[in-house]
């Protein structure tokens, strides 16, 4: 598997979704930026960031701060086998289509940014004008609520 590639419910590359801050260390290096939730976000967590890179990896406090979400921006990102950020719009959805992901709700958002949700698959992606801007991806949740951790490979 590619070091960008992205693969839904399990993480990206050599990166799982359960890992720990340390394991995300170990292949990523140290952070750019380490950002702490706010008291008002709806779970508490700790982001680092890595700008240059294109990626911010979201640790739940729940979860002993275990690795739940990865967003990224980085262009080369391939998702279904394909650049996702060289894609519009339709071309997205298309994609997922055809690897059976087809239930999603759009909601235009405050800042002119359009996302498509697919709720079952953890995914969010963020478009301006029909070109993608950020992916936002999720360990898989069951209908109880309970985290779904990728099997440790």
């Amino acid at each position: 598997m590619k070091e960008n590639e992205i693969e839904l419910g399990t993480g990206m590359g050599n990166i799982r979704f359960g890992y720990s801050m340390d394991q995300v260390k170990d292949v990523m290096g140290d952070p750019e930026e380490v950002e702490e939730s706010d008291e008002e976000d709806e779970f508490e967590h700790t982001a680092w960031n890595y700008w240059q890179k294109g990626y911010s990896f979201f640790f739940d406090r729940e979860d002993d701060y275990r690795l739940s979400c990865i967003q990224t921006e980085n262009p080369d990102v391939i998702l279904f086998g394909k650049r996702v950020f060289d894609l519009s719009a339709k071309e997205i959805k298309e994609l997922l289509a055809q690897n059976g992901v087809t239930e999603f709700e759009t909601e235009k958002l405050e800042t002119g940014e359009t996302r498509l949700s697919y709720e079952r698959e953890m995914i969010d992606l963020y478009l301006e004008d029909d070109q993608l801007l950020a992916v936002n991806f999720g360990v898989f949740i069951n209908d109880d609520l309970e985290v779904q951790w990728p099997d440790e490979k």
